[in-house]
């Protein structure tokens, strides 16, 4: 197959031209699709790839638009979810919880975008690395509203899989807690669903309650969401 490929492209005389680029970037971002996160599909029946992981985010960012900052760019928004694990190519998916493999995940990172962008024509790399960049950042309310659901999508997965990674690696309530502050920041409107949300796996037994610390006893939460 390989060598199939290689004659076809001669045959074609795509090797010195702008569209030859562009391919070579399309065929290299189809990898992501091999690239297995902890996550589990809703099902549980396997882990979800990476590729599937970003166009879930971008359809949730369309469905839960209503819930980010009035000011925001939702095209530029679905764009960065689309872009944001392409790295994942050559670094990896780094699970969240991983303290050590946390540590040179940036290095990592960079380097990938550095190989990945570069396969295409400057005017398109550029500006598609200058969004991926944007969002690594997390400073403009573009970046916050599609790291809010970057943290949310992995949340509700754990949530429908009674625990899913939660259970399997014996994650606590606060270091979850932790992990979800961005949707405090740039979806605010969903944070008391994740603080309700929290407590209910805990009390499900989906999620280790906070080793240090005894939730206060007279905070309510309601038993389920109902829509308004």
């Amino acid at each position: 197959m390989q060598n199939w490929r290689c004659n076809l492209f001669s045959e074609f005389d795509l090797a010195p031209t702008r569209l030859a680029q562009q391919i070579q970037f399309v065929l290299e971002i189809d990898k992501l699709k091999g690239v297995l996160r902890q996550t589990l599909l809703t099902d549980a029946s396997r882990r979800e790839n990476s590729a599937e992981h970003s166009w879930h985010l971008a359809l949730m960012a369309i469905a839960l638009a209503e819930y980010a900052p009035a000011s925001i760019d939702l095209s530029r928004v679905v764009q960065m979810l689309l872009l944001h694990d392409l790295v994942e190519i050559d670094a990896g998916n780094t699970f969240a919880f991983d303290i050590q493999a946390n540590q040179d995940k940036a290095e990592r990172e960079q380097a990938a975008a550095d190989r990945l962008f570069g396969l295409l024509p400057p005017d398109l790399g550029q500006p598609l690395r200058a969004c991926w960049e944007e969002f690594e950042a997390a400073e403009t309310v573009d970046a916050q509203f599609a790291h809010a659901l970057d943290r949310f999508q992995p949340f509700l997965h754990n949530l429908q899989t009674e625990g899913g990674t939660w259970r399997l690696h014996g994650i606590t309530c606060d270091r979850v807690l932790g992990r979800m502050q961005p949707v405090k920041q740039g979806a605010p409107a969903l944070w008391p669903i994740v603080e309700a949300l929290i407590h209910q796996a805990v009390a499900a037994g989906y999620l280790l309650p906070d080793p240090d610390t005894t939730p206060p006893s007279d905070r309510s939460y309601p038993d389920r969401l109902h829509p308004d």
